[in-house]
């Protein structure tokens, strides 16, 4: 072990994950294959009932501890959902709904990328390079001058070098301390199993 490494105890009845955060501030020239196969499709969702966002945010997330909107408070996630100045799109594939993406202009000259996901039937397929290439377009025919996001290491493990590849820069890094959500109940007690729960 190098003399400058430090590790970190992690109490028990807690998870941890590197954040790394991205950014974007030019839109990239599109991709040569960016062009919409005929059984794409991405359809805005405005003021989705919570039930079908929640249910979707779990089929895409539930099994890489994606918890921060399952434990939100119902009022403050419902405020989230039908603010104007966030936009909840659905993708749709040969009439499977199996994608999320989840824009965020409260902030004014950006937008955050908060949630981009897929079901894990649907990934690798391309569908998920052809949902961020229309998140590209939509997010910079905005007046913005920066769209940004975090990924984390509990993260799908290719997700930080697709961001990488759509053109966003990692510019800075974070530790993460959390509630495991399995024993909150904000997920199952049974997802990710790849991440132990470590209770004492």
């Amino acid at each position: 072990m190098s003399e400058t490494s430090k590790f970190y105890e992690v109490p028990a009845g807690k998870i941890a994950a590197v954040v790394t955060y991205l950014e974007m501030r030019s839109c990239p020239q599109p991709a040569a294959s960016s062009s919409a196969p005929l059984n794409r499709e991405m359809r805005r969702i405005d003021n989705p009932e919570l039930d079908w966002y929640l249910d979707l945010f779990r089929r895409i997330g539930e099994d890489m501890l994606w918890f921060s909107r399952t434990s939100l408070a119902e009022d403050s996630l419902i405020s989230i959902l039908e603010n104007p100045l966030v936009e909840i799109h659905a993708l749709h594939v040969d009439g499977i709904e199996c994608g999320l993406l989840e824009l965020d202009f409260r902030r004014e000259g950006e937008c955050e990328l908060t949630y981009l996901g897929l079901t894990s039937d649907f990934v690798g397929t391309g569908a998920g390079r052809w949902l961020m290439s229309k998140a590209i377009d939509l997010v910079w025919s905005h007046p913005i001058r920066r769209f940004w996001l975090h990924t984390c290491t509990l993260d799908h493990p290719r997700a930080l070098q697709f961001y990488l590849h759509a053109g966003f820069t990692a510019y800075k890094r974070e530790i993460e301390i959390a509630d495991d959500p399995r024993l909150t109940g904000a997920l199952r007690r049974d997802a990710t199993p790849d991440v132990p729960i470590i209770e004492n």
